[in-house]
């Protein structure tokens, strides 16, 4: 018989009794045991159920004194023992150890468990798919970006109540241009749901073509112009949206300053005090004004995506194309919501994008020879991007230059911009629905030639602010100095033609740049100069609240008391005071029952410019072409159609009416007192060959 080798170097015969403690193996039933589990076996054995066991070399040569076997579990198919990987080795002694499972198998009892086994930690529990969908979901809603967007959508309803209070009957500011622009909506969801080639030719202004470029059109807007009809839709689709507008403005901004290397809280202070600045509330009239959040947000996309922080700089391994493909389609979104603040955003982005090819044109070549530095995919990407960006702007301008071409009357000059042009007060004067500053700057107000437009004030919280991040930062001295002169530049652009009446700085602008002289109100660059001081603001917030931080770490124990956590939010605290209002949202004049069912084209008396922009939404329920119109010009035709119809019912005025193929006029009874239809209404018409019917509180006279 032959022997094995235990791990201590005895031998035990083949065949043998085992240690019942089970530390120096499991018993070998024929050649020894395995590595694996201590099962003996040959590799010739005889057949299954004769007791015997063979091996290919009987006993032990005097070469090898084990016996070794190449396989060593036993196959259960044909019952045969592989003996060629035999008993353990002295080099193998570990494999003399048993398994308990392997033992089991053999016949041996099963070993006691450990005594203490109890006392150890217990295994940590599986999660089932539900569970993580749970703790997936449960990441979410506590992730920074969840949170930001919640915070920015309750801010924006808490900022602007009570435009949500009665969403369906006030607008905020009054109710000319926002009808105006509600109108727009409607019409743009209305025409591209029903017959998209006539997008450019609006229902009013008629017969005018190319109307609706007669102002900013909030065209990217025109996916929530797709739901409802009618006056009230129109008003609340309106309200919804000018909440959103704020968030995002607000979101942008934070992502932005973020993205840059703000920390939390600076970031909220540069959104907050961007969506929030006191001089936006003299513009809550302007939804075009207040849309503003793709600019922050498309630049925060645009930064991520090339992997550039302004605090860290340029960081090649966060570089990813995705998100420059979302800040281009963001940038061209912006701008399909009117030229009036995208013009300039799309001038900014393409002298950022001619610095940045002449930046890697010199790193590639002459200064430090690199390969690719910005990588072929991000360029690519920027090259797709831009190129869609640039297209989007030149289909939106061909009906502008249209309309110029048509109307010569439309267009503007600088006689028109001086106007507009704020002085160096209005920088420190807030409009009057500021809640903190309007009635205190009462007289500052009235000593400017055109408030509405020339109060300026960003915030003096902002402004403190700012003048700390220039001495007290996270950004780099440089960064610092560049962060105000952006802002001096803007500030000198956003005085138009009272910066040494603009000579060297906007007349330039206004006579070689294409569409610059499009641009009325100047002082809307100031979107900008607040963008920048924002960004100077979180610089300097982060920075404090690292130095709170510090202190805290110096405590025992090492956690903020109330106070300091306190003083980190006073900041962002006192940017939202400041942004406090007082809006007034009046209710927008109810629709005439006969709108709702008088075919056009029609004229609606009286007309003016204030008076034809109710009567645009008023239109919302059939978009029955209408002579009425209001925009940021009056066409000639327009303006001799409510000349001539002073004095309507007459035979001159019916007559021009039939000849612009004006079918049906209605008077609003409500609204002629103190104009010439007040004494004319109720005269008989037969003798000028038309009808005259009372429908509710309108006159419909039939042509």
């Amino acid at each position: 018989m032959g022997a094995t080798s235990t791990a201590d170097g005895s031998e035990t015969p083949v065949g043998g009794s085992t240690a019942k403690d089970g530390l120096t193996g499991a018993p070998a039933s024929a050649a020894g045991t395995t590595a694996e589990g201590g099962k003996a076996g040959t590799k010739d054995s005889a057949a299954a159920g004769d007791g015997t066991a063979g091996t290919k070399d009987g006993t032990a040569g005097p070469k090898d004194s084990t016996a070794g076997t190449k396989d060593s579990t036993a196959d259960p198919k044909d019952g045969k023992a592989g003996a060629k990987a035999g008993a353990a080795g002295p080099k193998d002694g570990k494999d003399s150890k048993g398994d308990a499972k392997d033992g089991k198998a053999a016949g041996e009892k099963k070993p006691e468990p450990e005594r203490w086994e109890a006392f150890g930690p217990a295994p940590a529990p599986v999660p089932t798919r539900v569970g993580r969908a749970v703790r997936a979901v449960g990441r979410l809603l506590v992730h920074e970006w969840t949170l930001a967007v919640v915070g920015a959508l309750a801010l924006a309803v808490a900022m602007t109540w009570p435009t949500l209070r009665y969403p369906l009957h006030t607008l905020p500011q009054d109710y000319w241009d926002p009808s105006l622009q509600a109108w727009q909506m409607a019409w743009s969801g209305h025409i591209l749901l029903t017959n998209p080639g006539q997008l450019w030719h609006a229902n009013t202004f008629f017969p005018e073509s190319w109307s609706f470029a007669f102002s900013d059109t909030l065209l990217g807007y025109a996916p929530a112009g797709m739901i409802g009809t009618g006056p009230e839709a129109a008003i609340l689709r309106y309200n919804i949206v000018f909440v959103l507008a704020h968030a995002l403005a607000t979101l942008g901004a934070y992502a932005l300053a973020r993205q840059l290397g703000a920390g939390r809280i600076g970031g909220a202070v540069a959104g907050v005090g961007f969506a929030y600045a006191p001089w936006l509330l003299a513009q809550a009239g302007h939804l075009h004004v207040i849309s503003n959040g793709g600019i922050p947000l498309a630049l925060a996309m645009l930064a991520r995506g090339h992997g550039w922080s302004l605090r860290y700089g340029y960081r090649p391994r966060r570089r990813h194309e995705a998100w420059v493909y979302a800040g281009w389609l963001v940038a061209a979104w912006q701008l399909s919501l009117g030229f009036g603040i995208g013009l300039p955003f799309a001038y900014f982005l393409g002298g950022t994008v001619l610095v940045t090819a002449v930046v890697w044109f010199l790193r590639r070549y002459l200064i430090r020879p690199v390969k690719r530095p910005f990588g072929t995919r991000l360029l690519v990407a920027d090259v797709v991007g831009g190129l869609l960006f640039a297209a989007v702007g030149v289909l939106l301008a061909i009906p502008y230059f249209k309309v110029a071409e048509l109307h010569p009357n439309a267009e503007r000059t600088l006689g028109d911009i001086d106007i507009y042009s704020p002085p160096l007060s209005g920088f420190f004067t807030a409009p009057g629905e500021s809640r903190i500053w309007g009635a205190l700057h009462e007289g500052a107000r009235a000593a400017l030639p055109w408030p509405p437009e020339m109060t300026l004030l960003p915030g003096f919280v902002l402004y403190a602010l700012a003048a700390g991040g220039l001495f007290f930062s996270v950004w780099k001295l440089r960064h610092r100095l560049y962060l105000l002169a952006g802002v001096l530049v803007t500030v000198i652009l956003a005085m138009g033609t009272q910066f040494f009446d603009g000579t060297f700085t906007y007349a330039p602008l206004f006579e070689h740049l294409p569409g610059w002289n499009g641009l009325r109100t100047p002082g809307r660059l100031m979107l900008w100069t607040t963008l920048l001081l924002g960004l100077l603001a979180a610089g300097a917030v982060t920075a404090f609240c690292q130095r709170v931080r510090e202190l805290a770490a110096q405590r025992i124990p090492s956690w903020p008391g109330p106070w300091l956590r306190l003083a980190t939010l006073l900041p962002l605290l006192l940017v939202i005071v400041e942004g406090l209002n007082t809006t007034p949202h009046p209710v927008v004049p109810p629709q005439p029952a006969v709108l709702r069912t008088v075919d056009g084209p029609l004229l609606v008396l009286p007309s003016s410019q204030n008076h034809d922009q109710p009567v645009m939404i008023w239109t919302t329920t059939k978009f029955q072409d209408v002579v009425n119109g209001g925009s940021g010009f009056t066409p000639a035709q327009l303006a001799d159609v409510r000349r001539v119809t002073l004095n309507f019912p007459d035979q001159v005025s019916v007559d021009y009416l039939r000849t612009l193929g004006v079918n049906n006029v209605v008077l609003v009874r409500d609204q002629l007192a103190g104009t010439p239809w007040e004494a004319t209404v109720d005269l008989p018409v037969e003798q000028f060959g038309i009808t005259r019917e009372e429908v509710g509180d309108t006159v419909v006279y039939r042509l």
